[in-house]
């Protein structure tokens, strides 16, 4: 490759990033829309391999089941952060007090200037709290935009199939694609299965465990836990910490913070580091550094929203670069030992969309005809 095809690719790059970013209030309510029109099929789906004998539950029964279980669900949460989060905000900045005083006469080894920058900079739960509020508060005042998106998706997911053959059945590349498609579909919906599964169990985990050493709203620092935990790396940190802030902040010794901190730290060793990659193995090969700076950009681009999707972004795009002898280098950068499951031979020319000739008609609609 030449180095104006370097030059104008690099281009291309930043201005879909700064495109991304400028429109964050467009294409972040689709792109949630996106997400939640696939959860909703991914569970319908689940429904459909219910069966008792030889009946099984039809279709359309079970999407009207995944979609008011959604709503449900949803409604469950507004209802509980609504009753919670009052609270929390009442307290917060008592607890910033007690946490400031108590680190105040903690003899740290370091500058007083790092002191100083620590108390008043990097633990601020006043505007940790408003930030997690906002980011809410955000997802809600678009949920009626989000619930419109999510509408059409289920008006045009039936057609979706005709219009993959109607633009590369042509080419012959329809069953290229599909195999891309099913593989992207088969990846999110392992990785959404195994953290919905491990988050959760750290989640419930986390939340019996602050109720039994009586740390304050137990159940809203279980479902950050919880939600956390869709973060890589440094969501597992701060899942850990800050549990443990709370408990320095309302206690007046330091033994409810080691144990805090001890407890939620061993669970998420135990769940993060051991039982989660055996469950999912080697399927996704991503490099750590790169998950790292991939949490960053989408954090920057899109805020809390992006750090929860970096991680599906970055096996799409893995998956996708792959297939094209273009952009397999690329995709053995992303990965982590450099093996992709896709072989070398394996790989795909660029899609080219070419139209029917004149007269030639696609097969439904030779059917129509006849």
């Amino acid at each position: 490759m030449k180095i104006p095809s370097y030059a104008s690719t690099m281009l291309v790059v930043v201005l879909v990033f700064y495109l991304l970013n400028a429109g964050e209030s467009l294409l972040l309510p689709l792109v949630i829309a996106i997400v939640l029109w696939y959860l909703i099929n991914t569970l319908s789906a689940t429904f459909g391999r219910i069966s008792i004998g030889e009946f099984k539950i039809p279709a359309p029964v079970c999407l009207i089941a995944s979609f008011l279980t959604f709503i449900l669900l949803v409604w469950a949460l507004i209802n509980f952060l609504g009753g919670s989060m009052g609270g929390v905000l009442e307290v917060v900045p008592l607890y910033q007090s007690n946490l400031t005083s108590r680190l105040e006469t903690l003899p740290l080894f370091v500058m007083d200037t790092f002191q100083d920058q620590l108390i008043t900079d990097w633990i601020d739960l006043p505007a940790y709290a408003t930030s997690v509020a906002a980011s809410f508060a955000s997802v809600l005042a678009s949920g009626g935009l989000i619930l419109i998106y999510i509408l059409f998706l289920f008006l045009e997911q039936g057609n979706f199939d005709q219009k993959i053959t109607a633009l590369f059945a042509s080419s012959g590349q329809e069953d290229s694609v599909r195999k891309i498609l099913d593989r992207v579909r088969n990846d999110i919906q392992k990785y959404i299965s195994i953290k919905m599964f491990t988050s959760s169990l750290t989640g419930i985990l986390s939340y019996i465990f602050l109720r039994i050493v009586d740390v304050d709203f137990a159940g809203v620092w279980g479902l950050l836990i919880f939600l956390l935990n869709f973060i890589p790396t440094v969501g597992s940190i701060i899942a850990t910490i800050f549990p443990a802030m709370i408990a320095l902040a309302q206690s007046d010794g330091y033994t409810l913070f080691f144990l805090v901190l001890a407890g939620i730290g061993v669970l998420q060793v135990c769940i993060g580091n051991i039982l989660e990659p055996r469950l999912m193995g080697s399927s996704f090969n991503l490099s750590p550094i790169v998950i790292l700076l991939n949490l960053g950009l989408w954090g920057y681009i899109w805020g809390i929203t992006g750090m929860f999707l970096c991680v599906p972004f970055l096996i799409i795009i893995t998956i996708i670069f792959s297939h094209f002898p273009q952009t397999r280098a690329i995709a053995i950068i992303l990965s982590s030992d450099g093996r992709l499951r896709v072989p070398a031979d394996a790989t795909i020319e660029p899609f080219i969309f070419k139209t029917p000739p004149s007269g030639l008609l696609l097969p439904d609609e030779k059917t129509e005809q006849d």
